[in-house]
Order: structure tokens, then sequence, then C-alpha cells
């Protein structure tokens, strides 16, 4: 197999704060439906956080069978779901329209912590009879991978990747390598985060990493803003179906999108913050770009990593200012309608950029009003911007330095 060969999306699964579809999260960040809202008063975060992101509760039992679905984590349940959604929208059928053997998984995230935590305060109360025996395969951080392969009967290649906020994207990138190689015709890849529980957040909240202070929760994620003061989590699953073009075509897919390329560096600058001149950002888009085929000229929109803090945004604007000097594409982070999923928002964003090629529409910045570096970056602030692009690039960076950059462009 060539190299150059096209890798398609034929499917799309979401579960987010503001969707389950990449349609209806496109519409909901275009239109500036916020996702971001008080903990209920019933929500363990209540009293814990100002303002988070929360999905839709999934009843495990619909997921999982019998008692495997009692001690499960949130984030299992979540990707489940998302990997039967783009099943179905890809039309993709395990041993029947494609071998078994020849489908990977590639699901990732940080594992079951909200429901390891519950257990280590059963064990604490009840002694070594209060942990469950099914609280090892709720919890790993592979079984997001492992159950999707169970459920579907996925024989291939099949594993986790663990590079916190960066994981999604990559998750994509490794499908892109791994159908490059010729080592699968179908990759199911993706990423699932349940990080909405007091121990976490309050590890965010004590690093002041998380937005406070907001009369309104929705104001509340403000990526880019000279006001903005943190991050605000959420929560979610995001699964694609990515195909050799040469497959979906020979079964008559509908192709959502390609992914040309990716990149990937690491800053080895801290462990939490990035580095201040971008550098590592920049190689990293660079990369993408030229694994893909492109110039950076050729990229028409880029979906930034913006989480809404002052050191990640700062770093990503000065990266893309390494790259492209006052002439970047134009820009956004829609992060601050579906606030900051960790690793899911890789995906999502993927998502966003396969609406965005095909609909002709960039989304914009939310609550972006008083922009940093304003004249100098070409914000997309207030409405969507009508716009037909053939290319975008999608960044996702992430703790311990890690960066990510993709490439999606229409089929061709």
């Amino acid at each position: 197999m060539s190299v150059r060969e096209r890798v398609t999306v034929t499917g799309i699964g979401l579960v987010s704060p503001v969707g389950a579809t990449a349609a209806e999260v496109f519409d909901a960040v275009c239109d500036g439906r916020s996702g971001l809202t008080r903990p209920p008063h019933d929500h363990p975060l209540h009293g814990v956080v100002d303002v988070a992101a929360f999905a839709p509760a999934i009843d495990p039992a619909t997921v999982l069978p019998g008692p495997e679905s009692r001690v499960v984590d949130r984030s299992i349940v979540m990707v489940l779901r998302a990997a039967e959604d783009a099943l179905a929208d890809a039309g993709l059928r395990i041993g029947h329209d494609v071998d078994s053997y020849r489908v990977a998984v590639v699901v990732s995230g940080v594992g079951g912590l909200s429901t390891l935590e519950e257990q280590v305060l059963a064990r604490a109360g009840r002694g070594r009879f209060g942990v469950s025996p099914y609280m090892l395969p709720g919890t790993l951080p592979n079984m997001g991978a492992a159950r999707i392969a169970i459920k579907f009967g996925i024989h291939g290649y099949t594993s986790s990747i663990g590079t916190a906020c960066a994981a999604g994207a990559q998750s994509i990138g490794e499908a892109l390598r791994i159908l490059r190689a010729g080592d699968a015709d179908v990759v199911l890849a993706g990423c699932a985060e349940a990080p909405l529980f007091p121990t976490f957040a309050d590890a965010f909240g004590n690093a002041r990493a998380l937005a406070r202070g907001w009369a309104d929760p929705a104001a509340a994620s403000r990526p880019f803003d000279r006001r903005r003061n943190g991050l605000v989590l959420g929560e979610g699953a995001g699964v694609f179906v990515l195909e050799r073009a040469a497959h979906a075509a020979a079964r008559g897919a509908r192709r959502h999108a390609d992914v040309l390329g990716w990149g990937a560096t690491n800053d080895a600058h801290h462990p939490t913050t990035p580095r201040p001149d971008g550098a590592g950002a920049a190689r990293c888009m660079r990369l993408a770009v030229r694994d893909a085929g492109l110039e950076p000229a050729d990229i028409g929109y880029v979906n930034a990593h913006g989480t809404s803090t002052r050191a990640g945004d700062a770093a990503e604007l000065a990266a893309l200012a390494d790259v492209y000097g006052a002439e970047a594409p134009p820009l956004s982070s829609t992060k601050g309608v579906t606030g900051h999923m960790l690793g899911v928002s890789g995906v999502i964003e993927a998502a966003i950029a396969v609406e965005a090629l095909r609909r002709g529409l960039l989304p914009p910045t939310r609550n972006l009003d008083e922009p940093e570096r304003d004249g100098e970056v070409d914000h997309i602030r207030g409405r969507a911007r009508a716009t037909t692009v053939d290319a975008v690039l999608s960044n996702s960076f992430g703790f311990g330095g890690h960066n990510v950059s993709l490439v999606l462009a229409r089929p061709a």
C-alpha cells in the first residue's frame, strides 16, 4: 500500500455536553449553545467547582451485560455508546464488510479514576470485602479499547494511548499510521474521559487551573480572551471509524472527510506548563502539514487547542506566529462551548473540523470579547464565518509536553 493512499473517515460517534453527532456539536458551537453549567445539587461536584460540562447520563446496562455493568467506569460506558454510533454511522458490520482480523482499535483516556476512587473509599470503610472483583475490568485505561473489541468481535491490533489531553488526537494519528502501513483496513480510533469527580477536580482547582468567579457559567471558558482565568472541565467520548479510501469505496461507504497527515512532538520542558515560545507545538504543526503533502499556506482554518488558560493559549499563539508569521489562517477554539474534555477534545474537535469542511462554515470562539493579540491573529468571533476551505489543522496539546496536530481535508 502506498503511504499516500487516502485514509477516510466513514463513521463518527460522539457523547458530549452539546450533542451526540458531529452535526449537533457543530451547530452548538456555531450557535453558541453552551454546554457549561453549574453542577446540580445532587452531583458530587456541587460546591467543588463553579462550572463544568456534563454529558448525558447513559445506563450501563444498555451497553454491557449482567453484573459487569454494576462496577464499570462512566468513561467505558460512554465510549461503548460512541463506538456503537460510529459503526452505525459508517454502516459497517464487522465480519461481514471487513475481516475482523483486519480491524484495529486505538481508544485512549486516563482510565476509570472515578470508579477507582469509589473502590478505594469502599475498602477504607469495609476492608477487603468492599472491593469489587469487577474493579479492574471496570477501571483500567485499556478497557475502553478492549471492551469495544469484545463487544463487536474485533480481533486485530488493539491499544490505548496515554498522552493526556493529546490522547484522542494521537489515537486518530496512530490509526492513520496503521492504515498506511497496511496493517488493517479499518480502525476505530477515539477517546473517553470521565473526570467530573471531586479528587480530580480538586487537583485542577488547587493548581488554579479552573475558571472561577463568573456569574454566568456559560461565560467561564474564554479561549484567547484577555480576561480568561482557567479551563472548564468536561466529560465525553468520541470514536471515529477510519478506513483505507479504497476499502471504503469498494463497499460504497460515505466519506465524511479524509485524514491527510499528523505530527507529534514533545516540549521536553515541564510536566504541566507548555514552552512559552511554542517551539514544540510549531514543529508539530509543520510535521503534520508536511506529512499531509501540503504547505502551511494550504491550511484554510485552524481549530486550536485553546483551553482558556493563561499559559496554554499564549504558547499556542506563539507557535502559530512561528509557523505563519502574520499570515496565519482563521483560528478558533470551540472549548468556549464544549469545555475541556481532556483527551476527548481532540476527537470532538476533529469531528468539528469534518463539519467545517463539509459545510464551508468556520465556527467562532465563544466568549472572545477582548482577543489576545488582537489585530495580529485572524480570530473567528461572534458568528460562524462562511468560507469554503480544502484543509483544516486541528491541534491538541497535553500535560507532559505532548503535542499532536491533525490535518483533515475534503474527500478527493
